[in-house]
């Protein structure tokens, strides 16, 4: 089965634009941190606070690859790419980053409620710092990047099935 991951910051829309995707390409739709909670029987942000990140980031890590390994549009933590691990396991994989920028990205989560890392701080400064971060990692690892900021769903998912297809 075809595998395309989605990778991307807090608030980028991996979530909204995951199902609308993979229903577009016929293919099931996973969220990484959906399948940890139901796994856990507790929410990501009890986890961290519980168990700590390194133990958050071991259970991420047997999981995402797991999914992965199945198939279908997979929806990675936003953190997800940048352990080693799973960087090698998006190898071979077609990778769709969803961008975004530090204004769209807060205007959609908000406060961050269940976001642990947004947690600390404030939400803008702590996205705009991620970024920073992260932002060298989506563009090493993706196939191809959507610029989310300002689109609406459907038009984020027309770009992609368009790049995914080869046809951009």
């Amino acid at each position: 089965m075809r595998t395309i991951a989605l990778i991307g910051a807090p608030g980028s829309g991996k979530s909204t634009v995951g199902p609308l995707l993979a229903q577009r390409l016929g293919l099931p739709f996973v969220d990484v941190d959906a399948v940890i909670e139901a796994d856990q029987g507790r929410l990501i942000r009890e986890i961290f606070a519980e168990d700590g990140e390194p133990a958050f980031r071991a259970l991420e890590r047997e999981a995402t690859v797991a999914c992965l390994a199945e198939g279908g549009v997979v929806s990675l933590g936003g953190g997800a790419p940048a352990t080693r691990e799973i960087a090698a396991a998006l190898d071979g994989v077609e990778v769709v980053w969803l961008a975004v920028d530090a204004r769209n990205a807060t205007r959609r989560i908000g406060l961050g409620e269940g976001r642990p890392l947004l947690s600390v701080g404030g939400v803008r400064a702590t996205l705009i710092k991620l970024l920073n971060e992260r932002t060298p990692v989506y563009a090493a690892l993706a196939t191809h990047r959507v610029d989310t900021s300002d689109r609406e769903p459907d038009a984020i998912v027309d770009e992609a099935v368009t790049l995914l297809e080869g046809r951009a």
